[in-house]
């Protein structure tokens, strides 16, 4: 795992304008062959929770699980994993309103379009997954029952559909959709997974 963090290190320090070496060195030693570009952390702790899940190594496969930081910088990294630079395969998961973002990334790095998206985002798909009920039951599980109640009863959240209240509550504090990003996925039992997710790990 630390050879894994260290190679997503040196690639965020390449896409900052370093130098390629480093990670160059890294993806052979690791055996990497596909890299799966994420908007963000919480998309990551989602992909590996689900990957868990299915007691899948990823590392092990070959496969780096890269969050960018925001989808306008997948054409850098697209760019320095696909083939113009280490040659890997490309796929990934983004939202609906990123879509033409990753489009003209594969499209620049001359990458076989491969990626899923979400019909708002990733948070969206597991509460429709789960059901808003269920998603409570995590929230309550994690004590953030006064949180949550505190934050339905805040004027801007009257009216809405509680699918959206629940998408936003997970965004209104620091870390909470990195926490949820796993616990949710931790929560499906046997539900399926979102299909976007579910057809991202079925395609590694």
């Amino acid at each position: 795992m630390a050879d894994m963090d260290a190679f997503r290190d040196e690639i965020a320090h390449w896409a900052a304008g370093g130098t390629g070496d480093a990670a160059a060195e890294l993806a052979a030693d690791l055996g990497l062959r596909t890299a799966v570009l994420l908007e963000g952390p919480s998309d990551l702790a989602a992909v590996e929770a689900l990957a868990a899940r299915e007691d899948r190594d990823l590392t092990a496969e070959g496969v780096a699980v890269v969050s960018m930081g925001g989808a306008m910088s997948v054409g850098r990294y697209a760019g320095l994993l696909g083939p113009p630079g280490l040659g890997l395969r490309l796929t990934g998961l983004c939202d609906a309103r990123e879509e033409p973002f990753y489009d003209r990334g594969w499209q620049r790095a001359g990458a076989v379009r491969d990626f899923h998206v979400c019909v708002a985002d990733l948070e969206d798909e597991m509460i429709r997954a789960l059901g808003p009920e269920r998603v409570e039951e995590v929230i309550r599980s994690e004590d953030e029952l006064r949180p949550w109640q505190t934050f339905l009863a805040q004027p801007a959240q009257h009216g809405r559909a509680r699918q959206q209240q629940l998408r936003r509550f997970l965004s209104t504090r620091k870390g909470r959709k990195i926490r949820y990003g796993s616990l949710l996925v931790e929560a499906l039992d046997t539900v399926r997974p979102p299909a976007p997710l579910a057809d991202l790990l079925a395609g590694l």
